[in-house]
């Protein structure tokens, strides 16, 4: 069987996000060419009149306790929780999300094509193959890299391990009739019927 392929996810957000990181990334390498131009000696107010550093410099350096009041506190804190707010939700969507790819089960590679089994179908008839066991009252399959691993919930704690090697059986016959090829079939109890019993997991 193919095994898995990791995809990293890319939410609509993270281009927004990428966006601003460009911008950044671009103004910290624009300010600093502006520094290395003048180390090297070109003129200053050629430099402050490109970039306009000089009147930045000159606006913040003479800001003083009196400009800043009550009213001028509260909406720079209230912009500056904003701004960390949605720039750090942004980062958040930065982060990579890998999961992995669903790719199909190979029946048969002939001259004349492929036949091929969804994740999902196979999934689907163990869940149905599952649900077939008189003690089992909701199924779900799940085909990972080597195996399928099949969660089930049972109506009765009675007899539970044998309802689990009849769920397990069940599956397996099902793979075989559907001539699909063998693999390992591991079936989870996770819990009791809610309305007849506790639940376990």
């Amino acid at each position: 069987m193919l095994r898995q392929r990791v995809r990293i996810a890319a939410p609509k957000l993270a281009v927004l996000g990428l966006i601003f990181t460009v911008l950044l990334a671009l103004a910290l390498l624009f300010y600093g060419l502006v520094v290395v131009l003048l180390v090297t000696g070109v003129s200053p107010s050629s430099l402050a009149l490109i970039s306009g550093y000089r009147g930045a410099f000159d606006f913040l350096a003479g800001l003083g306790p009196r400009d800043f009041g009550t009213t001028t506190r509260l909406i720079l804190g209230g912009a500056g929780l904003v701004a960390v707010m949605v720039f750090g939700y942004l980062a958040w969507k930065q982060l990579p999300r890998p999961h992995r790819t669903r790719t199909e089960v190979v029946l048969e590679d002939g001259e004349r094509g492929t036949d091929a089994l969804s994740p999902r179908a196979l999934e689907r008839a163990a869940e149905v193959a599952a649900l077939a066991s008189a003690n089992v009252s909701s199924a779900a399959g799940r085909l990972d890299d080597d195996d399928l691993a099949v969660n089930v919930e049972l109506r009765r704690a009675e007899s539970a391990a044998d309802a689990l090697d009849d769920v397990q059986r069940r599956v397996r016959e099902t793979l075989e009739r559907h001539e699909i090829p063998a693999m390992p079939v591991n079936v989870t109890l996770t819990g009791l019927d809610r309305q007849r019993g506790r639940e376990l997991g």
